[in-house]
């Protein structure tokens, strides 16, 4: 670099992870020229395409990272492909240091029998779905009456209350009109969520896991055998106030009588239950679960105890895996 001009810096992805790092340099005290190249039309990334359309209060963060490239000190050039339109080798020729962004958008693998037949989906591929990604087909096979999610994070709780929820309730949100027409033909009854470890051991956040009790016409429904509690599960009660949260609302949820459950859906939360098959003939016919036990440490065992449940579709949410980018170490 010379003295004489400013640093110049490519920054490839203009979700969140990009503009905040476009922010932090412009505000860095070196003066520094930023181009950032995004491959969709629009900047945001899954700020945009990620976020449940019911949860308008994440996508507020929209607002922070756009008063950031209406500032004029950030050049954003969309539509503009790495490795299509744009190759390593013009970034060395222009640049004097590349920060490459990409974010992570591809489904974790699940390496269990059965989880490529039809009617196995990925929940990235499903919340890229509902969001109107431009990626994704304006249509996805929504056939089944029973459904099984597998994780214990947010994204399995959004997928869960996504497909649960009656689509004229979510009219109020940005819902694209393709998603609600999919959903208003539904014929989904029961939505059951398996998660390998205990309560204690899971990761939802208090917020989200309390709006699965507002939800109109939903029955939340959690099974009190499910509830183990060991060293792990208590040192992690007593430590972190919002685990205490998410195990007090589960808890609760376990006292309710079964005369209150009276509406024409349902959502079950299932813990210690480990997905080892997905089972049919050509397509989802049912999920094939371990029982599991908790070891002291927070991890879990399996106890060779199987149940199987006859489900049509299962989406898995066991996490996001980053895809590789032409000319860079992966």
């Amino acid at each position: 670099m010379s003295s004489s001009r400013p640093l110049r810096v490519a920054i490839v992805g203009a979700g969140p992870a990009g503009i905040y790092a476009a922010d932090i340099l412009s505000k860095s005290g070196v003066e520094v020229g930023i181009d950032l190249f995004e491959r969709l039309p629009a900047p945001f990334g899954l700020v945009r395409y990620g976020v449940a359309p019911d949860h308008p209060r994440i996508k507020q963060i929209i607002v922070a990272l756009h008063k950031v490239l209406a500032r004029g000190d950030v050049r954003l050039l969309a539509n503009v492909e790495y490795g299509v339109d744009l190759k390593l080798e013009d970034l060395r020729q222009f640049y004097d240091a590349v920060i490459f962004s990409t974010g992570s958008i591809r489904d974790a693998a699940l390496p269990v029998e059965g989880i490529d037949l039809p009617g196995s989906f990925g929940a990235a591929d499903f919340v890229s779905w509902y969001d109107g990604h431009p990626d994704v087909a304006r249509t996805w096979p929504l056939e089944a009456e029973q459904v099984a999610v597998l994780g214990a994070g947010n994204v399995a709780l959004d997928v869960a209350r996504v497909l649960a929820k009656h689509a004229d309730d979510l009219l109020p949100t940005e819902i694209p009109e393709n998603v609600y027409q999919g959903l208003k033909n539904s014929p989904v009854t029961d939505v059951h969520v398996f998660a390998r470890r205990g309560p204690a051991q899971a990761k939802f956040s208090p917020l989200e896991l309390r709006e699965l009790g507002h939800v109109p016409d939903v029955d939340v429904i959690v099974y009190p055998e499910d509830f183990e509690f060991d060293e792990g599960s208590m040192a992690a009660i007593n430590s972190s106030n919002q685990t205490k949260q998410v195990v007090k609302t589960l808890t609760d949820w376990t006292l309710k009588d079964p005369s209150e459950f009276t509406a024409s859906r349902r959502l079950h939360l299932h813990f210690l239950h480990a997905p080892v098959a997905v089972l049919g003939e050509g397509k989802v016919e049912g999920l094939r679960t371990e029982r599991t036990r908790l070891n002291g440490d927070g991890t879990v065992s399996g106890t060779g105890e199987f149940f199987e449940w006859p489900v049509q579709a299962v989406y898995r949410a066991v996490g996001y895996f980053g895809s590789p980018l032409p000319e860079i170490p992966f």
